[in-house]
Order: C-alpha cells, then sequence, then structure tokens
C-alpha cells in the first residue's frame, strides 16, 4: 500500500477528518493537501499518524478490543457518536486513539483508572457536543421533564431533528416512529429498545449524509 492510500487508512482508524486532517498536514509538512506534497512528506504524514496510534493491521480480525471497568460507558459513548454522525469509524481501536490523542493518557489509564476514565469521558462528551452542534448533549436540566434529562433521548432526539433538516424522518413524529417500529412509547423505552432506536436512526443519518 502506497504512503497516500496509507494516510486515508490512518486518517479513518484515528477519525481525524477535515480541517483537523488538513492541520495535521500543515503541522507536519508546512502543506494543507496531499497533492501539494512529496513523496517523502507524504511519508512524514504516515509516521506521524504511526505515533498518534494508527496500527496497520493485516487482518481484519485482530482489532483491538478496549476492556475494563471503564470500557463499556466510553464505548457506548463512543458509538453514540457513530450514531449521531461525527465519528467514522465505531471501532474500539479508533476510540482509543482517538482518546489518547485528546487526553496525552495511555488507554490503560484511562479505562481502568477512575479519574483518568472522568477525563476521558468528559473530553469525549465535550468533542460530541462540539461537532454536533449540540451543547445540551449528556447534560441535564431539572426544570426540563425526566425524560429530557435522559442521555438515550437526546441522542435520538438530536439524530431526528438531523433527519428532519434533510427531509429524511421515517415517520410524522418521533413518537409515532418509536410506537411503530420500536414498539414503546419514549417513557417506556427499555435499555435494549433504545440501542435499537440509536442504531436504526444512526444508520438513516448515515446514509443520507452519504
Amino acid at each position: 500500500m502506497t504512503a497516500h492510500a496509507l494516510i486515508h487508512v490512518g486518517l479513518k482508524q484515528l477519525g481525524i477528518a477535515g480541517d483537523d486532517a488538513r492541520d495535521l498536514y500543515e503541522r507536519v509538512t508546512g502543506a494543507r493537501s496531499l497533492r501539494a506534497m512529496t513523496p517523502p512528506q507524504h511519508q512524514a504524514v504516515v509516521d506521524e499518524l504511526h505515533r498518534l496510534g494508527f496500527k496497520r493491521s493485516s487482518r481484519s480480525g485482530s482489532a483491538k478490543r478496549a476492556t475494563g471497568p471503564y470500557a463499556g460507558k466510553l464505548q457506548a459513548l463512543w458509538i453514540a457518536g457513530y450514531n449521531l454522525g461525527v465519528v467514522r469509524d465505531k471501532t474500539d481501536a479508533a476510540m482509543i486513539a482517538f482518546l489518547k490523542r485528546q487526553t496525552d493518557l495511555d488507554h490503560h489509564r484511562f479505562l481502568r483508572e477512575a479519574a483518568d476514565a472522568n477525563r476521558a469521558i468528559d473530553a469525549l462528551k465535550l468533542w460530541i457536543r462540539r461537532a454536533t452542534g449540540n451543547d445540551g448533549l449528556f447534560r441535564k436540566d431539572r426544570s426540563l421533564p425526566d425524560l429530557y434529562n435522559d442521555f438515550r433521548f437526546q441522542i435520538v432526539l438530536h439524530i431526528w431533528s438531523e433527519l428532519i433538516k434533510r427531509n429524511a424522518a421515517p415517520a410524522g413524529t418521533l413518537t409515532a416512529w418509536l410506537i411503530q417500529t420500536i414498539g414503546n412509547m419514549p417513557t417506556e423505552l427499555t435499555a435494549k429498545q433504545w440501542i435499537a432506536a440509536q442504531n436504526r436512526l444512526g444508520k438513516l443519518l448515515r446514509e443520507v449524509k452519504k
């Protein structure tokens, strides 16, 4: 695989895109596009991606899985970002690389140490808020009904609003869709049903954003 191709693989694995990718190019080579670079500069970018956590694997089954007391919460947030349309690569390897870049912490620390895990969780929540433009995600407001303080509902509601903007909402209202498709009212959804709702709507949002 050429250095040029490896850059695209590395960027996807690390969850780097758009201006973040161009800023990385400029920091390493002085150029903001791959076309403007020489082959040695392409290799310099590959080397930097490796430094940031990019791992080239010859087997898809060898993907790194996150383990530890706090892995589940971080994975849930990462998948939420995927369904919200701001995370491109939903793998644990991409999550670990992203959090390592954001926190400067080794993954063994933020997956196993409470203080470091909280730091990583807060960093991921902040990034998702910024990436979606929704500062209300993962926040609680006592003046609102309990449902609106449920992070799962906040995620589903944001995805629904994005689908409405694109004229792609699959029903007249979110409540109607949840009843027809998931089988319950928003206030009665089980944990599994919330996951199903997020995954279905997230898939639809990714399709319309292509």
